[in-house]
Parts: structure tokens; sequence; C-alpha cells
């Protein structure tokens, strides 16, 4: 895969997805059936049941199968191998197959690349940015092509989701499956849970907290917005009533003012009109005087 890129891996693809994801739903059927099967086989024929189990596609669990009483009872047998490699595939990795390679039964390659995505799985379990280095190094892989065809079987499978990231060569995991969990690990997991409870009520006591502060501001906004209302609605009745009373003063004035100019005072009317008339008799008797001396 030369680009430099990052492929996002999705567990349905076309044509060959579809199929991929047909099989993983058939073989979780086959799963029970291999339980059914499990119950009453036992010696070689329990042994050759948990070979095929191991090989069956789509069948990444296998704690229920560890809890059945025949099935314990091959590793006190001579099929102690075949339960030592059951555990591997339930709680191991490809590394830890390695490792005891030749006290256990050779794999197929189907069972060399279900192993290899149930290690890949644990990896995820640890950090979601995986480098190509140390997945060609835990899987035992020669090269970056053989190691994004097992990451995209995996995905085909529906083993995990995620991308990988060409250009800087590591694998981003957004989802994986959970593994079988033995018992010495449940203490650990209750701490963890117990932590994480601790850390949700410290983060909703945050959140209340938080919320109660917000309350609090809310209500001192509303009633200062009441306040306020309140003031300007007073601000306005003032205004009116001061433009009513201004308004009916301007109304009045002008009619007082035009009623005194239309009607003046009585003294004054009748003293022109007297001297009027007295100055021109004056005048009209002096006349007749004048002309008849002449």
């Amino acid at each position: 895969m030369g680009c430099t890129c990052s492929r996002k891996l999705e567990a349905r693809a076309p044509h060959q997805g579809a199929a991929m994801s047909a099989e993983v739903k058939v073989t979780g059927q086959n799963q029970e059936q291999f339980l059914l099967l499990a119950k009453s086989a036992k010696g070689a024929a329990l042994a050759t049941l948990i070979h095929q189990v191991l090989e069956a596609p789509g069948v990444y669990v296998f704690g229920e199968l560890l809890d059945m009483p025949n099935v314990r009872e091959l590793a006190d047998s001579d099929f102690a191998s075949t339960f030592r490699l059951l555990t591997v595939f339930a709680y191991g990795t490809y590394a830890d197959y390695l490792a005891e390679a030749r006290n256990l039964p050779p794999l197929t390659e189907a069972q060399k690349n279900k192993l290899r995505h149930l290690s890949v799985v644990t990896l995820a379990a640890k950090v979601k940015c995986i480098p190509y280095a140390v997945l060609l190094e835990a899987l035992a892989l020669r090269n970056v092509r053989q190691l994004e065809d097992l990451v995209i079987e995996a995905v085909y499978a529906d083993v995990l989701r995620g991308s990988l990231d060409q250009r800087n060569q590591r694998l981003e995991v957004d989802y994986s499956i959970g593994r079988d969990i033995q018992r010495q690990d449940l203490s650990a997991i209750a701490q963890t849970l117990q932590e994480w409870c601790v850390g949700c009520e410290v983060v909703l006591s945050g959140i209340e907290e938080q919320v109660s502060r917000a309350n609090l501001h809310k209500e001192q906004q509303l009633g200062l917005k009441q306040q306020i209302e309140s003031e300007v609605a007073n601000l306005k009745k003032t205004i009116k009533v001061t433009t009513a009373a201004a308004a009916a003063a301007t109304s009045q004035d002008p009619e007082q003012h035009l009623t005194e100019l239309r009607e003046p005072a009585p003294g004054t009317n009748q003293r022109q009109p007297s001297k009027k008339a007295s100055k021109g008799k004056g005048l009209r008797g002096s006349a007749k005087i004048w002309s008849k001396s002449n």
C-alpha cells in the first residue's frame, strides 16, 4: 500500500465486506452449537472440538467453554496442551504462544490470524494509537503489507474499527471487542470501576455547583430586569403627566391673552371718542366764526 494517507476502516465494505459480515452472524450461531457439543464430548473428541472452535471464524470468546467441567478436566489429561492452548486464546497473545510453542500444538494459518487479531485487541485496550513497529513485533510479521492486510481482516470480522494512518505509520483504534476476563483480574476491574464512580461523583458535584451558580445569576438578572422595567414604567408615567400638564397650560394662556386683546379696558375706550368729538366741534365752530367776521 504505497499511498501516504489515512484509511478509515469500517466493519462492512462493499461485496467482500458484506459477505464477511454475514459470515460473522453465522459463526455466532456456530458458537452456540460448539458449546452444546462440548457438553457431551470427552477426551480426544473434546480436544478436536476445541481445535475447531479456535479455527472457526467469528468466534473470539472462549470463557464459557473454559468454565465447563469436562473442559477443565483436560488440564490433567493427555490433552493438557490443548487446554493450555485454549487458555492462550482466551487470555493471551501471539507472543505468549511463541514463548510456549514447543509445549503447545501447532497452529493453522486461520488460528494464527485469529490469535493475532486478539493480540491487537489486547494492545488496543492499553493504547488507542498503536505504532506499526509495535504491531510488527507483537504479531511477528515481516512487513507492513502483511500487517495492514491482517488489520483489514480483523475489521471485516468486526473485531475492531479504526484507521490505518500510513503517513504516521500507526493504527488508530476507535472500537475493539472485549476479551475474556480471568478471575484474578476481577479485583483490579472492581477497583477501576470504583475509581470511575468516584470520578463521576466529583464531576456531578461540580456540575451541580455550576448549575446553582447559574440559577443564582439568573435570579439576580431577573431581579435587575424587573427593577429596570419598574423604573422605566415610573419614568414613562412621570413624563406623560408632565407632558399633559404642560400641554394643558399652553392651551389656556393663548385664549386668555386673545380675550384680553379683544376686550380693551372700559376707561380707555370712552376717553378717546370724547376727545375726538370735542376737537371736531371746536374746529368746526371756529371755522364758522372766522368766516362770519370776514
